[in-house]
């Protein structure tokens, strides 16, 4: 029985680490976005560590990869063991932090290809952690496979990465990263007949998800499961759910209330007004707690979308919605902007100029700094002001080019891979 347990176990978690890992690996930048919101001085309270935050989610990346390969091979069970229970009760502690003082609304585990509410991540990681303590307790019996081993342990962690893929996320590169690594690792292990070849392993892991991991740094990434996609509309991503005749969610808070005996309790606003216990003189609201969901319903997966022309005040959202092509340079903090690739941006806007075609920056940064970037910069272009979050969702680089039509996404290009202007339409 502990045999079946054990088995099951190395395959979901093994599994389930390397889709994980790859899904921050095809978007590091979101990624320590996302690390960012848990270093934070509301949260964790650990700002010296932002500045390492890239640094940080691609190792991060790296290592789920190289231990869920690891898992599955029963190389260094003891050294991979102690690793898997490390992180997930570190996490696992994170994710209940998160929840209970409800400080960052998604873990981030799976980037934005799955979301999880708090609690949902927190329940994920008790579920893991049971398994990996299975393979922390039988990690003295976990002997590293031998070829048959190798075939039965892949093939089944393939076979749950294509479920995952396919019926989840809907993204088949996993399996074909998957298979690659597996191919890669099986042919080392059986046929390189050198000694420390669990290190050659985790060696070869290492540099496959590493290489990917840097490559979507430097690029952007694969695929895109934002709002701000290709060939998504934005303006379509701003509907309501009134405007699309969808049930819409409902929110409502929670009232501590002290007696004048010293009691408390606690109940929802709408218990207050239906109770009647307002009308109690000895009852008086102390504290009320932040909005919370009373009923789910559907939630526009557009935020914030909203540029503001800072010299009129105007809010010009829906016209450069309205226009048949429009370039966009988002650039979130001009601060934190690469400036190397400017006189490619004021290329492009000559020559869009000519072809009328509208070009607008969009910062998060203020009027003053505008004003000198510009300057600095001999930016010809008009900037427009919007909500920075929104701004590092639509495109991971700073700067960053998107071409709309109409509102629809038709092209997004990272700072290190401008186009030719010929080449955007």
């Amino acid at each position: 029985m502990m045999k079946i347990l054990e088995f099951i176990s190395r395959v979901l978690v093994g599994s389930l680490f390397i889709v994980s890992g790859l899904i921050k690996a095809n978007d590091p930048m979101g990624f320590s976005y996302k690390l960012e919101e848990y270093f934070s001085t509301d949260v964790l309270n650990l700002p010296f560590l932002e500045p390492l935050a890239l640094y940080l989610a691609v190792f991060i990346c790296v290592v789920e990869i190289v231990l869920g390969v690891a898992v599955l091979v029963g190389s260094k069970s003891k050294l991979v063991s102690w690793s898997l229970l490390s992180m997930i009760v570190f996490f696992t502690f994170l994710t209940f932090y998160s929840a209970y003082f409800d400080k960052v609304t998604d873990c981030g585990c799976f980037g934005d290809a799955l979301k999880f509410t708090p609690w949902q991540s927190f329940t994920k990681d008790l579920i893991l952690f049971f398994f990996i303590s299975v393979i922390f307790i039988r990690q003295k019996h976990i002997q590293r496979n031998l070829k048959r081993g190798d075939l039965v342990y892949f093939s089944f962690s393939l076979l749950f990465i294509i479920l995952f893929s396919l019926g989840v996320i809907s993204w088949t590169f996993p399996i074909v990263f998957s298979l690659i690594t597996f191919v890669v690792i099986y042919l080392i292990k059986n046929y390189v007949k050198l000694d420390q070849n669990d290190w050659i392993l985790a060696g070869a892991a290492t540099v496959i998800s590493t290489v990917f991991s840097v490559y979507c740094v430097m690029n952007l990434p694969i695929r895109d499961f934002r709002p701000y996609a290709v060939e998504k509309n934005i303006e379509d991503g701003i509907k309501g759910c009134d405007e699309l005749g969808l049930p819409c969610p409902k929110f409502g808070y929670i009232y501590t209330l002290r007696n004048t005996d010293g009691s408390e309790k606690e109940m929802t606003d709408n218990e207050y007004l239906t109770s009647g216990i307002w009308e109690d003189s000895s009852w008086e609201i102390v504290e009320t707690s932040n909005p919370i969901t009373i009923q789910e319903g559907y939630e526009p997966p557009v935020h914030d979308f909203n540029l503001i022309d800072d010299e009129t005040g105007d809010d010009i959202t829906y016209s450069v919605l309205s226009y048949d092509r429009v370039l966009l340079v988002v650039s979130y903090d001009l601060d934190k902007t690469d400036e190397s690739n400017q006189q490619a941006l004021n290329d492009i806007a000559a020559l869009a100029e000519k072809a009328g075609v509208p070009m607008y920056g969009l910062t998060a940064s203020n009027y003053e700094a505008v004003n000198d970037f510009r300057h600095k910069n001999q930016n010809m272009f008009p900037f427009l002001t919007a909500d920075g979050t929104m701004l590092k969702t639509i495109i991971r680089s700073n700067p960053g080019l998107v071409y709309l039509e109409k509102g629809t996404v038709k092209g997004k290009w990272h700072s290190d891979d401008l186009p030719v202007y010929a080449d955007i339409f």
